[in-house]
C-alpha cells in the first residue's frame, strides 16, 4: 500500500490520536509505519535517556496484528494501533518495572496495572517503559541509572543540556520528542505536570481516587495517582474517558469561564515564563474569559506544613506493602541499598527509613505531625479551596505550571532549592487531592523552551476541566515540536 502523505517519520509522529485514527481509516497510514516511525525517533533520541525498556519486537508484532484486524474488517477499539509509552513505576505485563532504580531491575510484573489494561483493551500498543526520577522521589529526572546515551539523566528534547523534569520524565520526553502519541505517568506532587510543562505536552492529574492505584510502585497513597499524557488536550480527554468510563465532555463556552488568579502562584517566575504566561492570559481575555483576582488565597501557605510531611510519613509503609504484596518480595532495606541517586539515597536514609521529617529543631518523628496534618491541616486546605471556588464562582485557578523553564542538567539540579522552585505551583492541589491539567502555552523568547499553563479545578470536576482545556488550547494553539 502506498502511503504518500505520511511516508516520513517526522510527519507520522506529529499526529494526534484522532489524526492517526483518521489516517488509518482512510488508508493513508498503517500502524506498522506509525510504530516504526516512533521507534526510529526513539533510537535517534537515545541521548535523551527517555526509555528504560524499549520493546521494539513486541510493538511491531502488535502493530501488524492491528493492521491485519483493520484489513479484515474486525471491530476495533478507539486506540487500535496507537503507540503509547508507560512510566516505569506502572506495571506492564512482561516488561520490567524498575521505578528507575537498579534495586528493581529484575522485577517483571505478570499483569498490567488496571489503568494500562483499559488502554490496551482499547487497542493501544505499548512501545516501552519510560525513565524517571529514581523511585519517583524528585522533580528533575536527573537519574544516573539506566542511561542509554552518554549523558546523565533524562534530557529535554528542546535542549539536551537541560533536564526533562520529573518524576514522569521519560513519558514527557517521549511525547515532546515525538517518540509516542500518548503516555501514562504518575503524579504525587507535580510529577506529570512538571515534565509536561518543560517538554511541551499536555496532561491531567485526576482527582485523587478517580483511578485505580493497583499495580503502581507507590510513594504516598493519599496523594499518588496515575494520569494520562498526550500531545493535545483532546487526546488527554480521550485517555481519561477510556480509563474512567466517563466518555462525554460537558459543553464549555469561553465567555462564561471564570479563572482565578492567586498571586502566590505568579511569584518567583523567570522572564520567559512570565512573558509567555501573561501573553496567554491576554489571549484568554480577548477570547472572553473572565480572570478573577483572588488576593486572599492562602493555598501555598496552608500547603507548606503538610506537603513533604505526608509524603515522607506514608512512603515507608506504602513501599513495604507493595514489595510484599505486588513486588519482588525483597525488604525495604535491600531496596534502599540499591538506590544510586545521591538525593534519593539521602531521602531514604535520613527520612523515609527512620520515619523522620525536618523541623526547626532538626529531624523529628513524623507520626504525630502526620496525624495532625491529616486531621486538621489537609481538611483546612481543602476547605479553603472549596470556599474560594464558591465565593468567587471559579471554574479553576490558572497559573504557570512551573516558575521556570527547564534548568540546566547537573548534580546541583537535585538540590532542594531547585526542587522547591519546580514544585512551587503544583504541590497545593496535589495536597488537596484536586484535579489539575497542564497545557503548553508557548516557547520562551530567550530560551526557546516550553512554558506550561496549569488549571486546577474543584474536586470531581475532571471532565469539565478537560473540556476547558480543549477550549483554551483552541485559543492558545499548539507549540512547535522540538
Amino acid at each position: 500500500m502506498k502511503l504518500p502523505l505520511f511516508a516520513q517519520a517526522a510527519c507520522a509522529t506529529d499526529l494526534t490520536i484522532a489524526e492517526a485514527m483518521s489516517a488509518f481509516l482512510a488508508g493513508r497510514l498503517s500502524s506498522r509505519l506509525l510504530v516504526q516511525a516512533c521507534l526510529e525517533r526513539a533510537e535517534a533520541g537515545r541521548e535523551l535517556n527517555a526509555f528504560v525498556t524499549l520493546d521494539a519486537a513486541g510493538a511491531m508484532a502488535a502493530a501488524d496484528a492491528a493492521d491485519a484486524a483493520r484489513r479484515a474488517g474486525e471491530p476495533l477499539g478507539p486506540l487500535s494501533g496507537i503507540p503509547i509509552v508507560v512510566k516505569d513505576n506502572i506495571h506492564a505485563a512482561g516488561l520490567p518495572a524498575t521505578a528507575g532504580t537498579p534495586a528493581l531491575a529484575d522485577f517483571v510484573p505478570a499483569a498490567d496495572a488496571p489503568t494500562l489494561r483499559k488502554l490496551r483493551e482499547a487497542g493501544a500498543i505499548v512501545l516501552g517503559k519510560t525513565h524517571m526520577h529514581e523511585l519517583a522521589f524528585g522533580g528533575t529526572g536527573y537519574n544516573p541509572a539506566f542511561n542509554s546515551g552518554e549523558l546523565t539523566g533524562v534530557r529535554n528534547p528542546y535542549d539536551a543540556s537541560r533536564i526533562a523534569g520529573g518524576s514522569s520524565s521519560g513519558s514527557a520526553v517521549a511525547l515532546g520528542g515525538r517518540m509516542a502519541l500518548a503516555a501514562l505517568g504518575t503524579d504525587t506532587g507535580g510529577s506529570m505536570r512538571i515534565p509536561c510543562a518543560l517538554n511541551g505536552c499536555a496532561s491531567l492529574r485526576p482527582s485523587h481516587g478517580r483511578y485505580s492505584d493497583r499495580g503502581v510502585i507507590p510513594i504516598a497513597p493519599s496523594r499518588d495517582t496515575v494520569g494520562p499524557m498526550a500531545l493535545c488536550m483532546a487526546d488527554v480527554a480521550l485517555l481519561d474517558g477510556l480509563i474512567s468510563g466517563e466518555c462525554a465532555l460537558p459543553p464549555v463556552t469561553l465567555a462564561g469561564l471564570r479563572l482565578g488568579i492567586a498571586p502566590g502562584f505568579w511569584s518567583n517566575l523567570d522572564a520567559d515564563t512570565r512573558a509567555v504566561a501573561e501573553a496567554a492570559l491576554d489571549k484568554l481575555r480577548v477570547a472572553g474569559v473572565t480572570l478573577v483576582d483572588v488576593a486572599e488565597a492562602r493555598l501555598q501557605e496552608l500547603t507548606r506544613p503538610i506537603g513533604l510531611l505526608v509524603v515522607i510519613h506514608e512512603a515507608r509503609a506504602a513501599m513495604e506493602a507493595w514489595l510484599r504484596e505486588q513486588g519482588p518480595g525483597i525488604g525495604i532495606d535491600e531496596l534502599a541499598r540499591g538506590i544510586v541517586s545521591p538525593d534519593v539515597r539521602a531521602i531514604y536514609e535520613q527520612l523515609v527509613l527512620p520515619n523522620k521529617v525536618p523541623s526547626a529543631d532538626g529531624l523529628v518523628d513524623s507520626a504525630p505531625l502526620y496525624a495532625a496534618a491529616m486531621a486538621d491541616g489537609r481538611p483546612a486546605l481543602q476547605a479553603h479551596y472549596a470556599e474560594l471556588f464558591e465565593r468567587h464562582v471559579l471554574d479553576a485557578f490558572v497559573f504557570p505550571t512551573t516558575s521556570v523553564v527547564a534548568p540546566l542538567a547537573g548534580p546541583e539540579v537535585n538540590e532542594p532549592a531547585c526542587f522547591e522552585r519546580l514544585i512551587q505551583n503544583t504541590e497545593p492541589s496535589a495536597s488537596a487531592g484536586l484535579p489539575g491539567i497542564q497545557l503548553p502555552a508557548g516557547l520562551g523568547a530567550a530560551s526557546g523552551l516550553p512554558v506550561g499553563l496549569e488549571l486546577d479545578g474543584p474536586q470531581g470536576s475532571d471532565r469539565r476541566l478537560l473540556a476547558i482545556g480543549v477550549a483554551l488550547e483552541a485559543v492558545l494553539g499548539r507549540i512547535p515540536r522540538a
